[in-house]
């Protein structure tokens, strides 16, 4: 079976095509001989029912039964020879078969004669054997058929063919009815079949012959029209499929060719298709690719560009010992809207700033910039917090023609006092650590972002930060970083994350931040960027003299 699947479509088609024909010639010998011996049956044994129709009208079915016990008399004579006179003028002489009356027996499964007409030329060693009353076993193939007409007086509507010394012989069976309608005896007559398996033996023969003829001239035409229609033409797209594939996408000069309105030529028409519309998709692929490659490498050198906009080099003040500082951007995409800066506003003031651009990617990138450019210039003129922002915010508003917003939170640290000062414009709340209490969430008012309406009032706070205390802010990746199931890292896992962190450095925090988000995400897509920024107060300031 599997060689048949592997062969090529001629091959297929032959074989297929030879066992249709094995089954047409076997079907049509089988149809016609059973029709042509059904036709010989039937007009033999109408024959030999006409026949017994014609001997039963010289039997009187009031007396018949009577002649067991009696002696024949002249009307029983007078039977004997209207049936023997018949049978002289029928084939049933020639072929020594015969017309007999009988009552069958159903228990002994036997027939008791009544009458034989070949006891009338009989010898007197044989007549034995047709005498009046003596007895034979039911020959016939279905004695069922026989107790059931001597039962019903009707007619079995089956051919009684069956084989005897003689030849083949079909028998029909007619009942003896008495004036009452009784049935009292059954009336055979044996019409013989001469050379009926040599006359069916020769239809059979003569009907192979003639199928197998035909079917051989069928399949000649059959397949010269199957290789011309079908075959060839699908051998010529095959080999124009290999051949697109191997030369450098040229179009077929053949495929237009088949002109044929059937499967094939739709076929034929649609590889054609297919081919120029995979030729002008890799046109199109190759400029799209060239200008993706040319994007992609600008996106390299924004990335780069934003990448060093950012404070990355750690430890970033190592001649300051009164805090350690660190921070670590992600971007979701090649660059992002997230940022984080810290700068020394004076030899005692420390700020950061942690903000969230809405969008991704260019957009959100830009906006970035001049968000952050902002805020870090107005912050160096020694202004409160709450004044910064306002200004910042009516500045940004102005440019901000793609409707763009900004979350952002900032914080000055006095290194000298360990006063936190801090704004919040509708940023995430930061997580302040202390000595024996961990890392918790200080929940601040978070006000309204920037860039969204101008001339918002912005109102900051304050917080005490002793010794050994710690800042970490972020932005709302974090937090909103999904698994495969859509689940949210959320504040309970950030705080024990942060929680197992007490005794790290800020750079040990956030990598360690970072590695449960990555953990917990797993294999899912990063829909946000990722900011992180954790400041640790060490030392107080006093002046040039160190702590």
């Amino acid at each position: 079976m599997k060689i048949f699947y592997n062969a090529k479509l001629n091959r297929k088609m032959s074989v297929l095509c030879l066992l249709l024909a094995i089954v047409i010639c076997i079907g049509c010998c089988i149809g016609g001989y059973l029709q042509y011996r059904n036709s010989i049956y039937k007009r033999y044994n109408d024959f030999a029912y006409e026949i017994a129709d014609v001997a039963a009208s010289y039997v009187n079915g009031d007396k018949i039964t009577s002649y067991l016990d009696n002696p024949t008399d002249s009307e029983y004579e007078e039977m004997s020879k209207g049936i023997y006179n018949l049978y002289r003028h029928t084939s049933l002489y020639e072929n020594k078969s015969g017309i007999y009356i009988y009552i069958p027996d159903k228990e002994k499964n036997v027939i008791t004669n009544l009458y034989d007409v070949r006891i009338v030329e009989a010898t007197e060693d044989i007549r034995q054997y047709f005498e009046i009353g003596c007895e034979d076993p039911i020959k016939v193939e279905h004695p069922e058929h026989v107790f059931e007409i001597f039962e019903t007086g009707e007619r079995s509507g089956d051919y009684f063919i069956h084989e005897s010394n003689f030849g083949y012989n079909s028998t029909a069976v007619v009942p003896i009815m008495d004036s009452n309608k009784n049935v009292v005896a059954l009336l055979a007559a044996d019409m013989p079949i001469p050379e009926i398996s040599k006359t069916l033996n020769q239809y059979l023969f003569i009907t192979i012959i003639i199928t197998v003829l035909i079917v051989a001239v069928f399949m000649i035409i059959f397949f010269k029209v199957i290789r011309d229609t079908v075959t060839k033409p699908l051998n010529v797209i095959v080999n124009e499929a290999k051949s697109f594939s191997k030369s450098d996408i040229q179009l077929s000069k053949v495929l237009p060719s088949i002109k044929q309105k059937d499967e094939i030529g739709q076929l034929a028409d649609s590889i054609y298709n297919m081919e120029k519309d995979i030729q002008d998709y890799v046109e199109n692929l190759t400029a799209v690719t060239a200008e993706k490659e040319r994007i992609g490498a600008e996106l390299d050198v924004a990335r780069n560009i934003q990448a060093s906009m950012l404070p990355c080099i750690f430890p970033a003040f190592p001649e300051n010992n009164e805090f350690d500082i660190h921070a670590l951007m992600t971007p979701a995409k090649e660059v992002g809207g997230d940022f984080y800066d810290f700068f020394m506003i004076d030899e005692k003031h420390i700020a950061i700033v942690m903000a969230d651009v809405s969008g991704k990617g260019v957009p959100a990138a830009l906006f970035m910039v001049i968000g952050k450019t902002l805020i870090k210039d107005h912050s160096q003129s020694g202004e409160s917090l709450d004044n910064v922002f306002s200004e910042v915010n009516n500045l940004l508003c102005e440019a901000n023609s793609e409707g763009l917003f900004i979350t952002a939170f900032e914080g000055v640290l006095d290194l000298e006092t360990g006063e936190f000062n801090f704004v919040n414009a509708g940023h995430e709340m930061p997580f302040i650590y202390r000595k024996g209490e961990g890392y918790k969430p200080y929940k601040i008012k978070p006000g309204f972002v920037l860039a969204g309406m101008e001339n918002m009032v912005f109102k900051g706070g304050s917080i005490q930060i002793e010794v050994g205390d710690k800042i970490f802010q972020y932005t709302d990746g974090v937090t909103e970083a999904t698994d495969k199931n859509n689940k949210l890292f959320g504040m309970e896992r950030l705080e024990e994350s942060l929680n197992k962190c007490c005794d790290f450095t800020p750079e040990q925090t956030i990598s360690q931040v970072k590695s449960d988000v990555d953990e917990f995400v797993g294999e899912a897509q990063q829909f946000d960027d990722i900011t992180m920024l954790c400041l640790e107060y060490k030392n107080k300031y006093h002046g040039n003299t160190e702590a």
